[in-house]
């Protein structure tokens, strides 16, 4: 029999990774997260993990932690890849250099295993070049590599929501190596089974506890973020403007603002070459959300209700517990959730990696 496995999950975030872990039965004892927020939001909900709120270019891994942990986790920021940023999205941008702590940690900590995470992006930057160096990078740090992107869709999230990977382990621990065509995939969740008990709001509603809808049945995904909670939890929702609202009452589910304007309304938005195609995007029941990403710039617009979502609807598509709590300025609550790695997705991958190192 295993004992515990420890984790070390560093450019943390909100803890979305060690959500995952920890349902997978795996146990975190250290993060690492630069921002204040969401160092505080990765305390409140991993009470038993040391939280280090500091750069991480001034950490000494084996000052917190022993040699060896089971597992390191986590991806470098990622604004310097996303398919979205148009502005830096270079190798001039020093986010783009982050990826040399990631390797710094596995060399120090020298883990059993590794997940690195980032944004589809990352795979196909510089022409996939890149994406080849950092993993040949890892692969002389002493592992066996694979690399792959997933689909958070394709394992019970209810979020289109692309991530690229790469999985490592030491070479000396066995000559297996992670396939993730192997990974099992879960049905289809859609927006309407996610938020189908969540509480009705309003355009700037802060709620703080509210009572779940009585539903006859359940959705099992609803069931199975509920957990234990009683009530729904941080029901905060962005006051958008008059005139906002009067746009979300033009979109109907599955469309933006183009999609709208092309039928002859809202023609009093212009449009620049810098709007994002996906604003104003009202989500649809009948499948799952878009990427959640900065859900409150992209204005995304509930499916049924005139008004952007709220944070617990948001944090329920990332896959978050209820009873998970998001910590600072509502705007930073909402980038929390909008950065982090979907729990289930990151369960998946955990399971995987147990059941292979038992054959180990």
């Amino acid at each position: 029999m295993q004992g515990i496995l420890t984790a070390v999950d560093i450019f943390s975030g909100a803890g979305g990774m060690s959500v995952g872990a920890t349902m997978a039965g795996i146990t975190p004892v250290l993060a690492v997260e630069f921002d204040e927020h969401a160092a505080a939001t990765y305390k409140a909900n991993h009470s038993g993990t040391k939280v280090l709120a500091k750069d991480i270019k001034k950490v000494n891994p084996l000052k917190h932690v022993k040699k060896y942990p089971f597992l390191l986790f986590g991806g470098p920021p990622c604004q310097g890849f996303s398919v979205a940023n148009t502005k830096t999205r270079n190798l001039d941008n020093p986010n783009n250099w982050m990826y040399q702590e990631y390797c710094r940690f596995v060399k120090d900590l020298k883990p059993d295993w590794f997940v690195f995470e980032n944004v589809v992006g990352f795979k196909s930057f510089d022409k996939g070049r890149f994406a080849e160096e950092v993993e040949k990078e890892l692969i002389s740090l002493g592992y066996e590599t694979n690399s792959s992107v997933l689909n958070a869709a394709d394992f019970g999230v209810p979020q289109y929501r692309n991530r690229f990977f790469i999985i490592g382990h030491r070479k000396e621990k066995g000559g297996i190596k992670f396939d993730f065509d192997s990974l099992e995939k879960k049905p289809r969740v859609t927006v309407g089974e996610a938020l189908k008990d969540l509480p009705s709001l309003q355009n700037g509603d802060k709620v703080e506890a509210a009572a779940y809808k009585h539903l006859e049945q359940l959705p099992p995904y609803a069931k199975l973020i509920r957990r234990t909670s009683k009530k729904a939890l941080q029901n905060h929702v962005t006051q958008s403007k008059p005139h906002i609202v009067e746009r979300y009452k033009a979109i109907q589910p599955g469309e933006n603002w183009e999609a709208a304007k092309r039928r002859g309304l809202l023609n009093t938005y212009s449009s620049t070459k810098h709007t994002h195609s996906g604003i104003y995007k009202r989500l649809r029941e009948d499948e799952p959300a878009v990427t959640i990403a900065n859900y409150r710039k992209s204005m995304l617009i509930h499916p049924r209700e005139h008004r952007g979502l709220s944070l617990r609807e948001a944090a329920r598509l990332q896959s978050f517990p209820d009873d998970f709590i998001f910590k600072g300025p509502l705007s930073f609550q909402q980038q929390q959730v909008g950065n982090a790695v979907p729990p289930l997705l990151a369960k998946a991958i955990f399971d995987k990696i147990i059941a292979l190192n038992s054959t180990l």
